[in-house]
């Protein structure tokens, strides 16, 4: 059955209202969410233990007597580790270490060890660059189980120096999940705790008897987790809020009709409210993806998800040419962005806002998604404009030093004074002045 996929093309003059219409996306909460993430977080922030193991039994399904019981010992998940099938293990292990690699690379090129500078009278200013203490990682379970997502926000973590890192993950009717086990032994987990939705962001936050409060959370979960991460941010940091995933494929027509197809698929199949969208100058070539989707979806397990997504928040875009596209990808600022073309770093120069560009036909978003190397939480709902990828700076923070000589101290101190006094705050000024000679 054919998709009913809407398709737009740039030179009508209601096109900028139809691609915003796609774009839309209401992500305010939902009042009902937001007021039962906050009564969550005002019980665990009360009860702690308590209050946690009391909503994880009721929403789990779980029979646990203590906090405590619902840690999983480090030999619980190297017994997970070891039992993989060796190709999924050695899979695994290949995916940890090329993420490593990346963001090992990314740690020198950004900065992290800090820098110092000496004046001419002697005075040194730099700055010094430190790991957090400790970090809670949110992992999804349920519905399904994410061992990617693990190591996505474990190993940089472990990169920038984290000392620990807390990893909650639900497990709904008790099940856990081996692989999400597995990969948090590779990935250097010090502790894991089956506990999941708003009560685990409380418990991060605000610290319990059995679970340690930490410096910030990152992971994507669903509405409550959500609510909750907005709720607690400030008492500690957060990631972002992830809205949901997104594909944009440039094409200049070159590419097989059924790999561009897939790779609408591989984001569509998320979930109803993920978005694909292809621009593309070449008519006929978007008639050809259009008879590929057709032909590909009935071998899709989740044909039904990726038939919704499609149908309500996908599109197939003609364009007047690449460069147009590139002026339109701009403008929506994709989660992932596909550059599928002959010449690929042509366009690519012309992208600003992107959260991860996949340059040429055979560099497909899922393999980013795994084990290309980059992180793969990226800015989503058009905030690739101001926001960046997941990485090891964000597990950093910076620290300003100033070491200022007697000599530097008769120059600034007359500047600070004048303006000290420039803003009324006298003190300011004294306590500058009383540094001259």
């Amino acid at each position: 059955m054919t998709i009913q996929i809407r398709t737009l093309d740039s030179t009508q003059p209601e096109f900028k209202k139809q691609l915003a219409h796609v774009l839309a996306f209401e992500a305010t909460e939902d009042e009902a969410i937001d007021r039962a993430a906050a009564a969550i977080l005002a019980d665990v922030k009360a009860r702690g233990d308590a209050a946690v193991l009391e909503y994880t039994n009721r929403f789990d399904r779980l029979q646990a007597t203590s906090v405590a019981a619902l840690e999983i010992p480090r030999a619980d998940l190297l017994a997970a580790l070891d039992q993989l099938p060796a190709p999924r293990r050695a899979a695994l292990q290949t995916a940890a270490d090329r993420v490593r690699a990346y963001h090992e690379r990314q740690k020198i090129e950004c900065g992290s060890a800090g820098f110092t500078y000496t004046e001419a009278d002697g005075t040194v200013l730099g700055q010094k660059v430190t790991p957090l203490d400790r970090v809670g990682i949110y992992v999804p379970g349920g519905k399904a189980a994410y061992p990617s997502s693990v190591l996505m926000n474990a190993i940089p973590a472990k990169v920038a120096g984290v000392a620990e890192v807390i990893m909650v993950v639900p497990t709904p009717d008790g099940v856990k999940n081996p692989l999400v086990l597995a990969a948090a032994a590779i990935a250097g987990v010090d502790r894991v705790f089956t506990i999941g939705g708003a009560q685990a962001v409380g418990a991060l936050a605000y610290g319990t008897d059995s679970i340690p409060a930490v410096d910030k959370i990152v992971g994507p979960g669903n509405a409550y987790v959500a609510a909750a991460k907005r709720r607690v941010f400030g008492v500690v940091g957060i990631d972002m809020i992830a809205g949901p995933s997104e594909i944009l494929v440039l094409c200049d027509g070159s590419t097989d009709p059924d790999w561009v197809a897939m790779d609408l698929f591989s984001q569509a199949e998320h979930d109803e409210l993920a978005q694909s969208i292809l621009l593309c100058p070449d008519a006929a070539y978007i008639g050809r993806v259009q008879a590929s989707i057709d032909k590909l979806i009935g071998d899709m397990p989740r044909q039904e998800v990726i038939r919704t997504s499609l149908t309500n928040r996908g599109a197939l875009v003609k364009v007047r040419d690449m460069e147009e596209a590139c002026e339109i990808a701009n403008f929506i600022a994709a989660e992932h962005l596909e550059i599928s073309a002959t010449e690929p770093q042509r366009w690519a120069d012309l992208i600003r806002h992107a959260g991860a560009m996949f340059l040429g036909r055979y560099s497909s978003e899922s393999l980013g998604d795994y084990c290309a190397g980059p992180n793969h939480v990226l800015p989503t709902s058009r905030t690739a404009r101001f926001s960046s990828p997941l990485g090891v700076y964000d597990f950093q923070k910076r620290s300003s030093v100033i070491l200022v000589s007697e000599a530097g101290a008769q120059t600034l101190g007359k500047v600070a004074a004048e303006l000290a006094y420039g803003e009324g705050l006298q003190a300011h000024a004294r306590s500058a002045e009383l540094r001259l000679k």
